[in-house]
């Protein structure tokens, strides 16, 4: 499936675009007006960044708890620092190894996290911005032919910016 993407600047722009497309055929089920008194980014399915930035996240704490137990532990055991002198020397090493494992934790949400805000979300978030602006978008979805009539009918309304997605194929 492919989509076209098109932001214009205010509803009467988009709601003449929207008529353009259904003047010359397309169908309406295919044509999606997102802005306000439409549909909203979250009813449209645009990827919202904070779950992509948590699922980076996630991903990571799956390795760095471990790896940052297993250094914490290393590095105490290494430096022989004392942590607390009434336990035994392996009770400081597993202290040390839960700092370490707490520092994993933390370097997966602070390294995960902000890769998956800026990166995961793709365009999502650029388009969503562009939503609480006050702008529209119209998309478009179908197979190539549709694009390039859409992309030809959606020019004449000189948008803010027009964008094609194909969408990958599955394996």
């Amino acid at each position: 499936m492919n989509y076209l993407v098109a932001v214009l600047s205010n509803r009467s722009q988009a709601e003449a675009a929207y008529s353009a497309l259904e003047k010359e055929g397309l169908p309406n089920s295919q044509i999606d007006i997102l802005g306000n008194g439409y549909k909203s980014a979250d009813e449209y399915g645009l990827i919202n960044p904070q779950q992509a930035a948590l699922k980076g996240a996630k991903r990571q704490v799956y390795w760095l708890i471990p790896f940052g137990f297993a250094a914490g532990y290393a590095f105490n055991l290494l430096t022989g620092i004392e942590i607390s002198p009434a336990i035994a020397p392996i009770g400081n090493h597993l202290i040390g190894g839960l700092l370490g494992a707490a520092a994993g934790v933390l370097g997966a949400y602070v390294a995960g996290g902000s890769v998956g805000f800026t990166i995961g979300s793709g365009d999502a978030l650029p388009y969503r911005n562009r939503l609480n602006a006050g702008k529209y978008l119209i998309i478009v979805k179908g197979p190539d032919e549709l694009m390039r009539q859409a992309t030809r009918i959606l020019r004449q309304f000189e948008p803010e910016n027009i964008q094609g997605y194909a969408e990958p194929l599955s394996t």
